[in-house]
């Protein structure tokens, strides 16, 4: 089982910074963060730009650059992060969280 966070800290026009028991730290760009939602269509989508790099991709709302608006934990695994162009279904645990880190080696999410 990965390590839990010790310390998280969302700057919600930046991004999420983690410190994990372990003592590293991970950063996670907004942008980023709303790409590799681990929900259901964007995992799909991400299938389907592997499959075919000519993949339409969803058109950006107007308003305005992408924001979090918030997060809350989900139990003590996961956290939930709410988007400001309407995205709310990814549930990013702990493990899938590491597996993304920008600052680790690629790995495949």
């Amino acid at each position: 089982m990965e390590p839990a966070p010790t310390h998280l800290d969302l700057k919600k026009d930046h991004g999420l910074t983690i410190r994990w028991q372990d003592g590293t730290e991970s950063f996670y760009p907004i942008g980023y963060l709303r790409r590799m939602s681990p929900s259901a269509d964007m995992r799909n989508l991400r299938e389907q730009m592997q499959k075919n790099p000519l993949t339409v991709l969803p058109s950006k709302p107007a308003g305005g650059p992408l924001t979090a608006l918030g997060a809350e934990l989900v139990g003590n695994y996961a956290l939930k992060i709410n988007f400001s162009d309407g995205h709310n279904t990814g549930i990013y645990t702990w493990e899938y969280l590491r597996s993304i880190d920008p600052k680790a080696s690629p790995r495949s999410p």
